[in-house]
């Protein structure tokens, strides 16, 4: 399997701009440029991207974990704040952090807590990768 996506950059860091585009169609020329990844200005950067990936893949490789011990979830919540800052070394992503919330009604915790666990440590983005990633997870029944 491949998966694709495209960035067209035009002009300097600070006044330029880009798109970014998916070849699913999602992402269609989706404009980003300094101010929307160094200061709040509107459309998307490639942090927001990788957070979006990390929550979606965290969230399936956490039911995949739940299903190997025969639960299934009704519904997983993952949000992924990544943070991003100025090192020694330039800009960094140092840390994803995730917060989980999954629904299974009369859910065992402990079998939660080793699906979750082996999902941050297994999912792909995870692997992918090199910074620290933590968690909070809590199940609700």
């Amino acid at each position: 399997m491949q998966r694709t996506a495209s960035a067209q950059w035009k002009g300097g860091l600070k006044d330029g701009k880009g798109t970014v585009s998916t070849a699913s169609g999602v992402l269609s020329n989706t404009q980003y440029s300094f101010s929307t990844r160094f200061e709040n200005g509107a459309g998307t950067n490639p942090e927001e991207l990788i957070a979006a990936a990390h929550a979606g893949c965290f969230s399936m490789a956490l039911s995949a974990e739940l299903g190997k011990a025969n639960i299934t979830p009704q519904s997983v919540d993952t949000k992924c704040t990544l943070t991003f800052e100025k090192t020694d070394k330039g800009f960094t992503v140092t840390e994803s952090h995730l917060d989980v919330k999954a629904r299974i009604p009369g859910g065992n915790k402990a079998a939660f807590d080793k699906a979750a666990a082996d999902a941050k440590a297994g999912c792909p983005i995870s692997r992918l990768l090199n910074t620290k990633i933590t968690m909070n997870a809590t199940l609700e029944s």
